[in-house]
């Protein structure tokens, strides 16, 4: 069973660092697709002077940012700066957007760069850190985008060739419906950003970049399997379960947090049919009208996949496909819970075990069942070594500093400004925590992270990002 949890939590860390290149420049991505699904000849308003934005961003500006990104992950910015230097090596020395060679030179560099000055950065005389620093950085990129240039890009180009002309071949063959039948499940044991951000949007992108648009950006995307399960517990559930679903389908089906609906499915795995059967059948529907986005809908909102729709894209096949999702997770759902013969669903025993199955505290579970939520916690229990005295500057931290922080974030500044309380709230990931930050609000697993980034701040332990006592005696304390 260890070994199980151990090998679980590999992956789910590797599947992590691979969408934690592309989540960050998520922005810059729909930002292509906005001008691609504007601009092109066949978009909403074509236009000749704009459309040459086009090319240039898909082959250079988003892989480099990958490339930063993977390297500055490693090595901080040194790490990143090399990364994108390697990364130009993969570009030119291929003749297709080089996302996946950007996902292998950006952690690599960014990794030799971290050798290299291991071995020699303590030996360097004082005065010199300068030019140690920058020709150490020089020198070790040249190489790297050179040997990109003549063996490492041809490399990469080929395999993204392979794994491109394979996944042709399961569309040709109709078959790609059937990938849900492992995506559905992996988004449950939170693999899904990874097989989004990681996998489906990078081959989606080239796709996108020849025909204006993929399906392979709706296969993991898609709310309506999570919506079916919500609606069936809000209809036949019992207990907390049936309580709490309507909210959670909101939350999932508007705001795209599909984390929401998994302790759901997990408290009866049997739903796992549910999910699969909304998977396939909303791709299926897809795949009959030939609905694709031009680019990423992060979150899965249906607003954002709405957004990503392309012109032709066809937003009636993307909207029944949702739909016909959703109903057909909802009857498979309904059955199940229909014939369950348990008298109330533990809801909150679900929702450990994905805190559990996740390695760390979830932040939107706690939306599930907020009345046990530190309940048999001291009030008074805050992990920090200090207390500022002058606050400035309150950051929320997280691993990508992304969904969950600007929740906690947000939620803060509404209690602030009830308040009057004019005070700096933002969210950031931890490896971006400035120096200047007064006060650091992180869940409890990630404070020593964020402790060792910042020590002279004031950091503050929270089981959730959405409900902690905290957050009122920080007020308090503030406005005294």
């Amino acid at each position: 069973m260890a070994e199980n949890k151990g090998a679980r939590a590999k992956i789910q860390r590797f599947g992590s660092y691979l969408s934690g290149m592309v989540m960050p420049n998520i922005g810059a991505f729909i930002a292509w697709g906005i001008i691609t699904a504007l601009f092109i000849p066949d978009g909403w308003l074509p236009n000749a002077d704009l459309a040459i934005l086009v090319d240039p961003m898909i082959k250079y500006l988003l892989p480099l940012l990958i490339g930063f990104t993977g390297g500055r992950m490693v090595y901080d910015l040194r790490g990143g700066v090399v990364g994108a230097i390697a990364t130009m090596g993969v570009i030119v020395g291929a003749d297709i957007p080089m996302f996946l060679g950007a996902m292998i030179m950006g952690p690599l560099a960014g990794y030799l760069m971290k050798k290299f000055d291991g071995l020699f950065q303590a030996k360097i005389r004082q005065g010199f850190e300068m030019l140690y620093n920058n020709f150490s950085s020089g020198i070790l990129g040249a190489i790297l985008a050179i040997a990109a240039v003549k063996g490492i890009g041809p490399v990469v180009e080929g395999l993204n060739n392979l794994l491109a002309s394979g996944v042709e071949a399961i569309i040709n063959a109709g078959l790609l419906p059937l990938a849900n039948i492992i995506i559905e499940p992996a988004k449950i044991l939170f693999l899904n950003n990874a097989i989004n951000h990681g996998i489906l949007s990078p081959i989606g992108v080239d796709q996108a970049a020849e025909a204006g648009k993929s399906i392979l950006f709706l296969l993991e995307a898609n709310p309506g399997p999570g919506l079916g399960i919500l609606l069936a517990f809000a209809i036949f559930g019992k207990g907390a379960s049936k309580a709490s679903a309507p909210g959670a389908a909101i939350i999932q089906f508007l705001g795209g947090i599909h984390e929401i609906y998994f302790p759901y499915v997990l408290m009866k795995p049997m739903l796992l049919l549910a999910v699969i059967g909304g998977g396939v059948s909303g791709v299926f529907t897809f795949q009959l009208f030939g609905s694709g986005l031009v680019a990423a809908a992060s979150p899965g909102s249906i607003f954002a996949v709405l957004a990503m729709v392309p012109q032709g894209g066809n937003h009636f096949g993307v909207i029944l496909g949702v739909l016909v999702a959703a109903a057909v997770s909802f009857a498979i759902a309904a059955v199940i819970l229909k014939t369950s013969k348990a008298e109330d669903e533990d809801l909150s025993a679900a929702a450990g075990k994905m805190e559990e199955m996740k390695g760390k505290k979830s932040t939107v579970s706690g939306v599930l069942n907020q009345d046990q939520v530190e309940a048999n916690r001291p009030a008074a229990e805050v992990a920090e070594d200090h207390k500022a005295e002058k606050v400035d500057k309150i950051i929320f931290a997280c691993d990508a500093g992304m969904g969950s922080s600007a929740m906690g974030a947000s939620l803060l500044k509404n209690k602030f400004k009830k308040s009057e309380i004019n005070i700096d709230v933002t969210n950031k990931a931890i490896n971006d925590l400035p120096g200047d930050v007064d006060i650091v609000i992180t869940q409890k697993e990630l404070t020593d992270r964020a402790k060792a980034k910042v020590p002279n701040a004031e950091h503050i332990s929270v089981d959730n990002f959405l409900n902690s006592p905290k957050y009122d005696e920080l007020v308090e304390r503030l406005k005294k």
